[in-house]
């Protein structure tokens, strides 16, 4: 009798559980569109992420007004660590968005693919992870792509390369970002970290842009626009993402960074009219697979402890 309750109460638990199919591909095309976006803009990258980041730490105030308390929890320590992720993650955007006013579209987000890696890398220097041969050669199949990329952009001119390597050094930096805060979201709700690293990232570009003597002012409401489909689109895709975690392990949603350069490059194609060299076709193909096959192993090793994306 007790096993029958417990195969009814399991029943009821599957049929309760939503389908996450939609939804995870809602957030990877919503995502999608922050290259568009910044393609569409002539804007300054620092100004793009600067707004951005106002913009969407605005927009928290009400969800993390509701959980205020939660600011007790922060001690002196946890506060100068996220500053630190602020800061890295202003370096990341001001490196990529930069990098899409020079390079493809594909091959930036292709390039930003490599975050999982990048991050393996970090974490062997900062906490002495160890990976397996077979990871090793993943990895190797993935960066062979990217070079592969940026050979194919060489070709094209010396912009789209100094573009690849800005989106590989803001890869670089949104690690540097989740390291450093990865200790501090476990004390607050993931809204008023987002919120505080959102906060000290927009205090960050703000000075920035100050000290470059950019421009504030001057924008017409379509760069307003952009500004804020920046700070809502793709910060829908991250929504999302934290209510599917309720139902499936973060590798699943890992491997939503996969989506994101293809879905990117099919938005660039019909809305940029932008196209792609063979050599970047087949180095894009590696660096996915490479990636994907990457994953699905560390799914194996730690299947509910992987690194979920937030930089994009």
């Amino acid at each position: 009798m007790a096993g029958n309750r417990k195969d009814v109460g399991n029943m009821k638990q599957k049929e309760e559980k939503p389908s996450i199919g939609l939804p995870l591909v809602i957030a990877i095309i919503a995502i999608s569109f922050s290259a568009i976006f910044v393609k569409w803009s002539h804007a300054p990258a620092s100004i793009l992420s600067m707004y951005r980041m106002w913009l969407a730490s605005l927009l928290l105030v009400p969800i993390v007004w509701r959980k205020r308390d939660d600011f007790k929890k922060i001690g002196k320590k946890d506060w100068y660590l996220l500053f630190f992720s602020g800061f890295f993650l202003a370096l990341h955007f001001v490196l990529w968005f930069g990098s899409l006013k020079l390079t493809t579209v594909a091959s930036s987000t292709i390039i930003l693919a490599l975050q999982p890696i990048v991050s393996l890398i970090g974490g062997f220097f900062v906490f002495k992870e160890r990976t397996t041969a077979s990871a090793l050669m993943t990895m190797g199949i993935a960066i062979i792509g990217a070079m592969m990329i940026g050979w194919g952009d060489f070709a094209l001119n010396s912009k789209a390369i100094l573009g690849d390597i800005l989106s590989f050094l803001s890869v670089i930096a949104v690690v540097g970002y989740l390291l450093i805060g990865q200790s501090t979201v476990k004390k607050v709700s993931h809204w008023i970290y987002s919120f505080c690293v959102f906060l000290f990232a927009s205090m960050v570009l703000t000075v920035y842009n100050l000290a470059a003597g950019t421009a504030f002012t001057g924008y017409d409401s379509r760069e307003w626009g952009i500004f804020l489909l920046l700070a809502t689109v793709p910060t829908l895709a991250h929504v999302i993402n934290n209510w599917l975690l309720n139902f499936v392990n973060a590798t699943t949603i890992s491997m939503s960074i996969l989506g994101e350069p293809v879905g990117a490059t099919i938005l660039a194609i019909l809305l940029l009219g932008e196209r792609l060299v063979g050599w970047q076709i087949i180095g894009g193909m590696l660096v996915l697979a490479g990636v994907f096959f990457f994953l699905i192993q560390q799914q194996k090793k730690t299947p509910y402890t992987e690194v979920v994306r937030e930089g994009a």
